[in-house]
């Protein structure tokens, strides 16, 4: 019976692997009892000590796998795509450098990235940052940014939305309403912002209001306190903010899905099954549960929670049936990418789409 129960509220998840190549018994059983509408991939679930055809191989394998486990005709296979050191994949695909770097050529880097994650089974890239970088004491956004004015950011951002979903991978503004003013890394810690609403308009929300009106159709939530707006609650649980500001003010119909809740920002919060339910009742639409900072096997208490105060009547079920159509229409939406090779062609020409990266890549950001 539980198996039943947390089924039915499994399009709210979308789930991380444990950071291995194959999907192994844990996250197996997870995709089964849950039934996500997606899964996220990182650096540790791709071969990178093997040569290009072999290593697809064996990632075709693993989204078969995930496929079969989930049982979804329609699912996100996604992945954090930005440029720079946020670069989950090995060679031959093309690793850009930050944002900042290849802001004027936005939409050829779009246009290439879309492709290859194509080529991988993907269908959702969580990019691009819509961030301002106005800090440089920040020391999580910086050069992920595409600049350090709203203007900047929505130059760059709308084609690159444009361009990636041309390639049938769709894209997810981040981080809502804003990170690139913060002094906190929200993967250790919970930040605060002083900034009220009026100056979030004025600068901030500027990057989103574009996206949104230019139809954007997923935005993540950021792990940040504003307390002169909601004094007690981070913008993912914040009904303030995601109803009244993002859905309510900004118009945004899309689907809202929150940044990772196992980050340190959200350690305390989301100790607690019942947060689940929180972050539905804000207006939040989906909780990403990933396995770097926490066991991933907690979204089947975050689930049951759910499901509890479903039958408890605890939570508005109207609520519920605006959230699942959300989601379910992006799933209508979304294309079932199949795994294939890119001919080396390729790669040459999108090597001279924007600046490339040559440091090392790193496992979460």
């Amino acid at each position: 019976m539980l198996r039943e129960n947390i089924t039915s509220v499994g399009h709210h998840f979308l789930i991380g692997l444990r950071p291995l190549p194959v999907l192994d018994d844990h996250d197996r059983a997870l995709l089964t009892d849950l039934r996500p509408a997606g899964a996220i991939l990182f650096k540790s679930n791709f071969r990178h000590d093997l040569p290009y055809e072999a290593w697809l191989e064996s990632h075709a394998r693993l989204i078969a796998a995930i496929r079969e486990a989930t049982g979804r005709a329609r699912m996100f296979i996604a992945i954090d795509h930005e440029g720079g050191r946020v670069c989950r994949t090995p060679p031959p695909i093309t690793r850009f450098s930050y944002a900042a770097r290849w802001a004027q050529q936005s939409a050829k880097v779009g246009r290439a990235m879309g492709r290859e994650l194509a080529s991988l089974g993907i269908n959702l890239s969580f990019a691009p940052v819509l961030d301002i970088h106005t800090n440089p004491k920040n020391p999580v956004i910086g050069t992920r940014a595409f600049g350090q004015t709203p203007e900047a950011v929505i130059a760059a951002a709308l084609p690159f939305i444009e361009a990636m979903q041309s390639e049938k991978v769709l894209a997810c503004g981040k981080h809502f309403p804003g990170h690139g003013d913060t002094s906190i890394d929200s993967h250790l810690g919970l930040p605060s912002q002083p900034l009220g609403l009026e100056a979030l308009r004025a600068r901030e929300l500027k990057p989103f209001v574009a996206a949104i009106k230019a139809g954007l159709s997923m935005i993540m939530t950021s792990h940040i306190l504003y307390p002169s707006i909601d004094s007690e609650t981070p913008v993912t649980l914040s009904r303030r903010f995601l109803t009244g500001i993002l859905r309510e003010e900004l118009g945004f119909v899309g689907v809202a899905i929150s940044d990772d809740i196992g980050m340190g920002a959200m350690k305390d919060v989301f100790d607690r099954p019942e947060s689940a339910v929180r972050l539905l009742e804000s207006g939040c639409d989906m909780v990403m549960v990933c396995a770097h900072f926490t066991d991933s096997g907690r979204a089947r208490g975050f689930a049951q929670a759910i499901v509890t105060a479903i039958n408890e009547g605890r939570l508005d079920p109207e609520l519920l049936t605006r959230s699942r159509a959300r989601i379910e229409a992006l799933l209508a939406r979304v294309e079932t990418n199949e795994v294939h090779m890119l001919p080396e062609s390729t790669f040459r020409a999108h090597a001279s789409a924007g600046p490339l990266f040559e440091a090392a890549t790193v496992e979460i950001v």
